[in-house]
């Protein structure tokens, strides 16, 4: 990789983490990219050079995160699994690793989106993505689903039963461990999903 290369991603990053921390804080809709520059120490021009608007350096951001979930090796892991059980406890160790590592992330472009047309609609390929994920999960698993449960029913429930709002309130309204989360949603899954 050339220098300037390293430089412009090295750039990114930087205003990337400051702007993670200045929306948490103040939200998006109150940050300017001036406040973003001012925290992240680099000119307001560089930052439009380097994202071109606010929703763009949100993106980076929510594409930081699910990097560091390591969302595609998770998923991948309970792909292989055969069992469904075994299935549903990985997928709930993945979606409580994006919660764990992102909360903040998911929050942040909610507000965006019900703000900035852009935002919403990387918001929304961002959800049909995932439910994309969620589906080919369950798919396997449907001859092993529940009396009554077809695949789409038990898509819609693992989507309802996944929210960030139910993270939020176990863990950071009410004092859960992530672990906790975690045992919590693997019972709540395999009891509403499996025969």
């Amino acid at each position: 990789m050339k220098h300037r290369e390293r430089l412009a991603q090295e750039t990114r990053k930087v205003v990337a983490d400051a702007a993670r921390l200045v929306f948490a804080d103040h939200g998006y809709v109150q940050t300017t990219v001036g406040v973003i520059a001012e925290a992240s120490g680099v000119p307001q021009q560089t930052i439009y050079s380097s994202f071109g608007s606010k929703p763009e350096i949100l993106e980076e951001i929510r594409r930081r995160w699910i990097e560091e979930s390591d969302v595609a090796a998770l998923h991948a892991a309970a792909m292989a699994l055969t069992s469904p059980a075994e299935r549903l406890a990985r997928a709930a160790h993945w979606t409580r690793r994006q919660f764990e590592l992102g909360h903040d992330v998911i929050t942040v472009y909610q507000e965006a989106a019900r703000a900035d047309q852009r935002a919403a609609e990387a918001w929304k390929a961002a959800l049909t993505f995932r439910e994309a994920a969620i589906r080919r999960l369950i798919e396997p698993m449907s001859p092993d689903l529940d009396a009554g449960v077809s695949t789409d029913w038990a898509v819609d429930l693992y989507v309802a039963i996944t929210v960030p709002e139910i993270y939020g309130e176990l863990v950071i309204a009410r004092g859960w461990t992530p672990e906790a989360y975690e045992e919590w949603l693997t019972s709540a899954l395999t009891a509403e999903l499996l025969a």
